[in-house]
């Protein structure tokens, strides 16, 4: 019988796991909210169901609604995707324990891994260099701490250990900053995830932003598919991306590959998975471990031809999928503009009915995207609206494909950031591959929003 697949998202993540179901023959199920009718995936799904009113809370974010939908539907599995609950280990432990598969790693392995202070200690395990820090309960003794943080060393970064998406996070240059920073992302971390729990790290100033792509198959063997340069970023918000990342030390880049392989098979991880670090003066330092897709995933694709969503989803359903090292090569550059809407210089959302559009083409040119002419974009989620992915064989050769293909696209209607990217493309720092995570917001914003 054929199985069917319900996708638990929207947006371009649902319309690329739609394409992949298809391809491998699976049935889809598509849900969505009220404000939500005109996505693209709707009207190629098997079947739709409206899961509840525009806010996320009460729909894709609305855990009985979406095992209902399941339900009523005869849904053999959901597929997560990214955001919402994706790394939410209670939804994965409702699927299994309501008959779904939930295509990705087991409840036991997003909680493990989801919790910051032990992923850290699993890292430290399976071979993987960590930041500097803290990780036991923290003392309210003023000068308990004044020790701790005399071992780590000013600054220090304060972090929520059930934190992501750059929030509960906050950096401390003396003990008063210290004391009252811990008091302050605490409550953060109490309001946004119910976990005021905190560790502290040696905070690493200027650092490139390297990830490692990993893919297991449920029964402790894993693979790497390289690494990833994710350094352009707003509001620890990732901008563009791409793969692999250029100018590493190669000798420590293969220890941390694998090592990393080593803690995915340690914990029988499955599916899809993306382990960040920090990297400064040829060293890597341990972030965490996402335990879903990426939305860069597709820089990963174009360099190694390997279909992480297919594999996602084969793996998964138990469908014939040979998982070997030997196999994945890897060839040229890949690189991924985020095509947000909003304004390219305040950041502010820009929701609105798109007009007009074109997406661009040629070869080695990829555009994942759920955007089409008169669609109205929602004010009630990620501005997300589509990713532009050049490949080709040298980064600088990306860079000029990137530019012809960001002069081919435009939207009308709405606000988006198009204009920055083409202003980084044309950035010497970044073509010189000078950049860190602080750049853009540090130095050049400062130049953009003059010109």
């Amino acid at each position: 019988m054929t199985k069917k697949v319900l996708i638990a998202n929207r947006g371009e993540i649902a319309l690329r796991a739609l394409r992949a179901c298809k391809e491998v023959g699976l049935k889809t199920v598509g849900v969505y909210s009220s404000g939500d009718q005109e996505l693209k995936h709707l009207r190629f799904a098997d079947e739709t169901v409206c899961i509840g009113p525009s806010n996320p809370l009460e729909s894709y974010l609305y855990v009985p609604g979406i095992l209902s939908a399941a339900e009523v539907t005869g849904s053999d599995a959901i597929y997560p995707g990214y955001g919402f609950l994706a790394e939410d280990y209670e939804f994965a432990e409702k699927c299994e324990g309501s008959g779904f598969k939930f295509i990705g790693p087991s409840s036991a392995v997003i909680k493990k891994m989801g919790d910051k202070i032990t992923a850290k200690t699993i890292a430290e395990k399976s071979g993987i260099p960590t930041v500097p820090g803290y990780k036991d309960k923290l003392p309210e003794n003023k000068g308990e701490l004044e020790k701790i943080a005399t071992k780590i060393g000013f600054p220090i970064m304060i972090k929520a250990t059930a934190g992501g998406g750059g929030r509960g996070m906050r950096v401390a240059n003396d003990i008063n900053e210290l004391i009252s920073g811990i008091s302050i992302t605490q409550q953060e971390a109490k309001n946004a995830f119910g976990n005021e729990t905190l560790y502290l790290e040696k905070y690493i100033e200027n650092p490139r932003h390297i990830e490692v792509q990993i893919f297991g198959d449920g029964k402790g063997k894993a693979i790497h598919l390289g690494t990833r340069d994710c350094s352009l970023q707003r509001r620890h918000q990732k901008i563009i991306e791409e793969a692999p990342a250029v100018d590493i030390d190669e000798g420590e880049t293969q220890k941390v590959l694998t090592a990393c392989v080593n803690l995915c098979e340690s914990i029988k991880y499955e599916g899809a998975g993306t382990i960040e670090f920090l990297y400064k003066d040829e060293e890597f330092f341990f972030i965490e471990m996402n335990t879903r897709i990426q939305v860069e995933h597709p820089v990963t694709e174009m360099i190694t031809m390997f279909d992480l969503v297919k594999a996602q989803l084969k793996v998964a359903l138990g469908m014939d999928f040979v998982l070997d090292q030997n196999r994945i090569t890897f060839k040229g550059h890949a690189m991924e503009c985020r095509i947000n809407a909003e304004d390219p210089v305040t950041f502010i959302p820009s929701p609105g009915k798109i007009t007009k559009m074109h997406p661009p083409g040629g070869f080695g040119i990829r555009f994942d995207s759920h955007i089409y002419s008169g669609y109205t974009v929602p004010p009630y989620y990620d501005s997300l609206l589509a990713k532009i992915i050049t490949a080709t064989n040298k980064r600088k050769s990306c860079i000029k494909r990137m530019k012809n293909a960001l002069d081919e696209f435009f939207v009308e209607g709405i606000k988006t950031n198009h204009s920055l990217h083409l202003a980084l493309m044309n950035d010497q720092t970044f073509q010189d591959n000078k950049h860190n995570i602080n750049y853009l917001e540090d130095n050049f914003m400062k130049q953009f929003e003059n010109d």
